[in-house]
């Protein structure tokens, strides 16, 4: 059985690890304890071994990056080993037809926000976002507001007129009452009032325009941002951030 010393050695040598290799090592590192509990935070418990994300990044460095392993991980399935290939796969290999083939066997929404953290370093992060924003499935809509909550926060440089679009995209779909869209579009929006004082103004317009549609997805959506974006705490920070810059 491959073990995590085995793992390091392999990277130490420069030697690859066969996919098998890495389904011994999560295998071992499995807990059925981790895995029976991961429903109550709304984890799918299909192929799921229970084992963590700080193991999983572990695992990664010792795999490093190859675009290969990762196709064979998610071929395989098992629920971490999805998570483990957007820990590994390389995004300047990763293709709008791969973004769109992963996210459409989406399953469950720890899934999804890993391996978004791969597909925003793709070139075609911003355009899936868009285009998964109004898709039926619930895990593929919710990924597209996941990258739009990482290009708030993680895009500094880009325009605050280009991460402003996605305002009325936010409002649109704020309707939808399903549990990690709902969550995922109240995210993104949050994201977006934090970035600065202007975004925070437009935000807090989004937000209130929400409220005012009266849907109850919208209401909760609503209420929570502006209980956030409007906090002390917030507009301190936003202050400071300005006084600064």
């Amino acid at each position: 059985m491959t073990t995590m010393s085995t793992v390091s050695k392999r990277a130490k040598t420069g030697t690859k690890m066969s996919t098998d290799d890495v389904v011994a090592e999560l295998r071992a590192l499995g807990n059925p304890k981790n895995a029976a509990g991961y429903a109550h935070f709304g984890i799918a418990a299909t192929n799921t071994l229970g084992i963590t994300i700080p193991a999983l990044r572990a695992l990664a460095k010792g795999c490093g990056r190859d675009h290969a392993l990762a196709a064979q991980l998610w071929a395989t399935g098992i629920h971490e080993a999805r998570i483990l290939a957007g820990m590994v796969d390389d995004p300047a290999k990763v293709t709008p037809r791969q973004m769109d083939r992963w996210a459409n066997q989406f399953d469950s929404w720890d899934v999804v926000d890993g391996v978004c953290v791969l597909f925003e370093e793709t070139p075609y992060a911003y355009d899936k976002a868009m285009e998964w924003s109004g898709h039926r499935k619930e895990y593929v809509k919710r990924a597209a507001f996941t990258l739009i909550a990482y290009f708030a926060i993680h895009y500094k440089q880009a325009p605050d007129e280009k991460i402003l679009q996605f305002l009325p995209i936010i409002h649109r779909e704020a309707d939808d009452e399903r549990n990690f869209v709902k969550k995922a579009v109240n995210w993104a929006l949050r994201n977006i009032g934090k970035r600065n004082i202007r975004c925070n103004a437009a935000a807090i317009v989004a937000a209130e325009q929400i409220r005012a549609d009266g849907t109850r997805a919208g209401r909760w959506i609503a209420a929570d941002a502006l209980r956030e974006l409007r906090s002390e705490a917030v507009q301190l920070r936003l202050r400071a951030k300005r006084s600064t810059s």
